[in-house]
């Protein structure tokens, strides 16, 4: 799993404005602190060498002396260390003073070296746009300028600003400065396009009210335009106040997520997360760019030792609610809306004015029909048209059959029952089933009986079949063939088990109506279960999550394997750590064998599965979410599992 990750940190260090030598002292503490717990690439503000507001003072050749003099100190401090740094300062160069990120790396640096300073930088980064204010003292970059200079050769952002680390074959990293960031053509786009992955941003930003929402915005927004990792620091506290307040506001995001932050005037001078290589490479991997888009950029190589640190880094229990926006306001009625609103195009476009769905009491029936209710109202359908009916067999117990009709009952819509235990009892007859044998037979033809009343029904009231299968049930293959996996039209499609739980609960608490909220309180506590085996004294016999899995576990490797492109390892590491509290790693690793074998081995389901709405979160369609042939064998995937239990599992 770790080879997935790297850790990196952005700092705002303590700082005396002109005070190079000082600055440099603080700079190497925080370094040795960084290598100490793991980081690789510890990121500081611009200028922090001397400062950023120094002014008229980078005029002066004793303030440009003591940088230079201050990075030899900074080398000598951090010689050895396992860690690259990358950090601000004034560099003059064929008689222009730049803007600079110097890019340094410890691992590589000898104290008593011969070397001159410049050859032993890894790279000098040039800002490409300074401000206005900033023109007073410092030239742009030309990106057509090749140059050299006696302090070493500069890395031209168009030309040679690539850097690599051999260790970590997915990383590749680029630096842009401040103010490079808000023009309406950043180099980073120009650098993404190129192969970097990750953006280090050295930047000196004042604050401002509603400033670091701002940038909290933009960074995510870069990082998710051009599916790169983004690491963001700014100048603390210390600089110069005579005319504005620097926060130190840093901010990590990784492909539109922002994985690590500390707000402006935060007590805490690093902030350490792990930065995961592998999900932004499965990113790029899905994204199609023109070859010429490469532009010729060479790379500068960096050697460092792998990092083998725990992570920081800590993950969703229930990713598909924080990636949905499902937990903030209004996210859990806008994936509702989402849902009502391909239905009601389904039905303006059939016009069809009768909706048929089966409610069993459990959970996916209810958001179904929940969806259903909203559709009718969005397109001004009498609700009379929602035809709900309940259709008992062998497994149906008392509380599911009870929780269907308190349902319609708090949703004002009527309920039919039709009691298909003597249909399926003529079929086995039929077909030679013994009645007492409870195999897939016995429970399928359950199944399909269901799907082929609806489906009849649906012909004679000329309406659509709507169907209730979810997202985690779709993965699985948790679905009968032609029973409720056919519909005319689903609804749940894209919505997982997790997600559906606590949309049930959040619209419990949010709605007036107490005997909805009652019901729904019911429905969410009630064990998922197909109850397609007899009853136990009138009580659910068959429960889904001790028969393939605790559905947060499967949800959790969904996400994550094909929303993140993990595999089995990095998965079972994950998990681990997340989960740890709760499940042994042998039970971790038991239920991800299922969920890998399942969803490989059930993709013929997935193949020919009906229409339906998706919430933007993972598809498992045919028709674009899920390319996937019906017979890829996962031995692979399987081997990989196999190595390692007599490694890791007790």
């Amino acid at each position: 799993m770790k080879n997935s990750f790297i850790k990196v940190a952005a700092c705002s260090p303590a700082l005396r404005v002109g005070d190079c030598a000082y600055n440099a002292d603080q700079m190497a503490l925080l370094a040795r602190e960084a290598a100490e717990k793991g980081v690789k690439l510890l990121a500081f503000p611009e200028l922090g060498i001397t400062g950023y507001s120094c002014g008229d003072l980078f005029f002066q050749s004793t303030l440009l002396d003591s940088a230079w003099q201050a990075v030899e100190g900074l080398l000598a401090e951090t010689a050895g260390l396992d860690i690259i740094l990358i950090f601000g300062m004034p560099v003059m160069m064929d008689a222009h003073l730049f803007n600079c990120a110097i890019v340094l790396n410890c691992a590589t640096q000898s104290v008593d070296s011969t070397v001159p300073l410049g050859l032993r930088l890894g790279g000098i980064v040039p800002k490409v746009y300074p401000t206005i204010p900033e023109k007073r003292w410092f030239s742009p970059m030309p990106l057509n300028w090749h140059t050299s200079s006696a302090e070493g050769v500069f890395h031209q952002p168009d030309r040679d600003g690539l850097f690599c680390i051999p260790g970590y074959p997915d990383l590749t990293f680029a630096v842009e400065i401040c103010h490079d960031m808000w023009v309406p053509d950043p180099p980073a786009n120009r650098l993404c396009a190129a192969g970097a992955n990750l953006i280090i941003n050295l930047s000196a930003s004042e604050e401002a009210p509603g400033k670091a929402a701002l940038r909290r915005t933009l960074i995510s927004a870069h990082s998710r335009r051009n599916h790169c990792a983004y690491i963001y620091t700014s100048s603390g506290p210390d600089e110069s106040t005579t005319d504005t307040v620097f926060g130190g506001h840093r901010i990590i995001a990784e492909c539109g997520q922002i994985v690590a932050e500390d707000a402006p005037f935060s007590d805490n001078l690093l902030t350490i997360t792990d930065i995961d290589l592998g999900r932004i490479a499965f990113e790029n991997r899905r994204v199609v760019r023109e070859p010429e888009h490469n532009n010729g950029l060479s790379k500068t190589y960096l050697p460092l030792q792998k990092g083998d640190a725990p992570l920081h880094r800590r993950f969703s229990r229930l990713p598909f609610i924080e990636e949905s926006g499902a937990n903030t306001e209004g996210g859990w009625q806008h994936i509702l809306n989402i849902q009502a609103h391909g239905l009601r195009k389904r039905l303006l476009h059939t016009g069809c004015k009768t909706a048929i769905l089966g409610i069993s009491g459990g959970l996916d029936s209810t958001l179904a029909l929940l969806v259903t209710d909203r559709a009718f109202k969005l397109s001004g359908l009498d609700r009379s048209g929602i035809l709900a009916y309940t259709l008992p067999c062998f497994g149906t117990s008392e509380l599911t059959k009870s929780n269907a009709y308190k349902l319609c009952k708090a949703l004002n819509l009527d309920i039919t029952e039709i009691d298909i235990s003597s249909a399926v009892r003529q079929h086995f007859a039929d077909i030679g089933q013994p009645e007492g044998v409870f195999d897939a037979a016995f429970e399928n033809a359950q199944a399909r009986e269901r799907t082929q009343v609806l489906m009849d029904i649906a012909n004679r009231m000329n309406g659509l079949v709507i169907g209730t299968g979810d997202l985690s049930e779709l993965s699985l293959g948790w679905a009968t063939y032609n029973g409720d996996h056919m519909s005319m039209y689903g609804v749940n499609g894209g919505v997982p088990k997790t997600l559906m739980r606590f949309m049930l609960v959040s619209m419990a608490a949010d709605t007036d109506n107490a005997a909805l909220a009652a019901v729904l309180r019911e429905v969410v506590s009630t064990p998922v279960s197909p109850e397609l085996l007899p009853t136990h004294e009138g009580q659910i016999a068959q429960k889904t999550e001790d028969l393939v899995g605790p559905y947060e576990l499967h949800d959790f490797f969904l996400f994550h394997a094909l929303g993140r492109g993990a595999g089995p390892r990095k998965l079972f590491g994950l998990a681990c750590q997340t989960f740890e509290d709760d499940y042994e790693p042998v039970t971790i690793h038991r239920w991800l064998t299922v969920f890998f074998r399942r969803f490989f081995s059930q993709q013929f389901k997935r193949s020919c599965m009906p229409d339906g709405v998706g919430v933007g979160l993972l598809s498992l369609s045919p028709r674009g979410g899920l390319v996937m042939p019906s017979d890829a064998v996962w031995r692979m995937w399987q081997r990989e599992l196999e190595a390692i239990a007599p490694m890791e599992l007790p």
